[in-house]
């Protein structure tokens, strides 16, 4: 790869530093011989934004990530950016909230919304920060690559966390008519992807990557570092196309192996579209 990529982590509010710690430590385990291969920087301007090959948006209060973009210029371009170019972007807690087409439990008035996922999710759907809890999840991603370690478990860390409570399996108008009849639920405006290459980088499907098992859902609100069993649970991690959203926080932790997994993901994403680009030049 004969071009850095440019990884930016938006640093309006919340946990970016510690995203920025990991991407570096990720990036040396799988591109030791070659860490020009990428560059992280912290985005809080258009013009930062604008030179990004891939974008994180991390946890914190997503009401004010969504107030400060706005004042900052940068609503409309993170919009752009993931929806109409299709570059590849991760949101964890905050950020998937962030991230979805539909938000409910909102405070009056709702909130600006950035979309790409085909979710709605349930803000705050444990309760408040001192019901804060960690769970080890089973995440099968992460033993199918190889090069980021053969195990499937993860520390979730979960914070005023948000679920995926439901996947929308509409057509993007039947998604804001339908949404918009909630009560205190809101709805991502709509984009049309720019170009053949962006195209490329979409999908009608949602994956679900990730569950938190029923029994670790009932005792979140004792607070507890708990062993979790295999049932049925809450959707706590997602992908559709370039979007990416966690609902737990992998950057609280000292394990680097999903920002490794998610840059692969990346160099990937980048290279095809690259190459989609150079062909239609």
């Amino acid at each position: 790869m004969s071009t850095a990529i440019t990884v930016g982590v938006l640093a309006l509010q919340g946990a970016f530093y510690e995203h920025l710690k990991l991407l570096n430590l990720a990036a040396t385990q799988i591109s030791p011989n070659v860490p020009s291969n990428w560059r992280f920087l912290e985005v809080r301007t258009p013009g930062e934004l604008d030179i990004c090959d891939a974008l994180i948006i991390p946890g914190g209060e997503s009401t004010a990530i969504s107030l400060v973009a706005a004042r900052s210029g940068l609503l409309e371009p993170l919009r752009d950016f993931v929806k109409l170019y299709r570059k590849p972007t991760w949101g964890t807690c905050a950020g998937l909230i962030l991230l979805a087409e539909s938000a409910n439990r909102t405070k009056q008035g709702g909130q600006e919304l950035i979309g790409g996922l085909d979710v709605r999710v349930n803000r705050n759907h444990f309760g408040r920060q001192t019901e804060s809890f960690q769970a080890s999840l089973d995440l099968p991603f992460l033993r199918e690559s190889g090069a980021v370690g053969s195990s499937s478990s993860f520390p979730g860390v979960f914070i005023r966390a948000p679920v995926v409570e439901k996947i929308l399996l509409f057509v993007e108008e039947d998604v804001q008519v339908e949404e918009q009849k909630r009560e205190a639920t809101v709805v991502a405006p709509s984009r049309h992807t720019k170009d053949p290459a962006a195209r490329k980088a979409m999908s009608d499907h949602v994956e679900v990557l990730g569950k938190l098992p029923g029994r670790a859902a009932r005792l979140a609100d004792k607070g507890l570092s708990i062993e979790t069993e295999e049932e049925a649970g809450d959707i706590v991690a997602v992908r559709q196309g370039n979007v990416f959203g966690t609902s737990f926080h992998p950057e609280l932790t000292e394990n680097p192996r999903i920002h490794a997994w998610w840059l692969q993901q990346v160099e990937d994403a980048v290279s095809k579209l690259r190459e989609a680009v150079h062909q239609t030049e």
